[in-house]
């Protein structure tokens, strides 16, 4: 295994951060109740009311297989990549829910947002795949 660069670890934590935000985020979707569902703006609500459970169930592929895999570049495993691409998967699936097949404009923060979890979800791939190429990784 050779050295990996001083940026590798700062980054694989701070990648691990992020996604256990989404994984927080996740758990608050997941438990929302009628009251807070109706508490919502109209467009929140039909994006909310809109996603079938295979976008639901994506997401948790995308959060959870992310943090995983972020725990697998700071342990320096290669099976670290296979989750960061399943995770990748699973933000592309949500997106096509949320995005193509619900049929609500979501909103400007919305695809802001989702762009930028898709970016990072590529980006650990790449940094993955980097990191096998390079041994970083066992």
């Amino acid at each position: 295994m050779s050295a990996r660069p001083k940026w590798y670890l700062p980054v694989s934590i701070l990648a691990l951060l992020w996604n256990l935000m989404g994984c927080a985020a996740y758990l608050s979707d997941v438990i929302l109740t009628a009251e807070d569902i109706a508490a919502m703006d109209a467009t929140q609500q039909a994006l909310y009311n809109s996603r079938p459970a295979w976008a639901v169930a994506a997401t948790a592929i995308a959060v959870w297989g992310g943090a995983a895999g972020c725990i697998g570049l700071i342990l320096r495993k290669r099976w670290s990549a296979v989750l960061l691409e399943l995770s990748l998967a699973g933000v592309i699936v949500q997106d096509i829910g949320l995005f193509i097949l619900s049929g609500v404009n979501p909103g400007t923060f919305v695809m802001v947002m989702q762009g930028l979890v898709l970016v990072i979800a590529i980006g650990l791939v790449v940094l993955s795949r980097k990191s096998i190429a390079n041994h970083w990784l066992s």
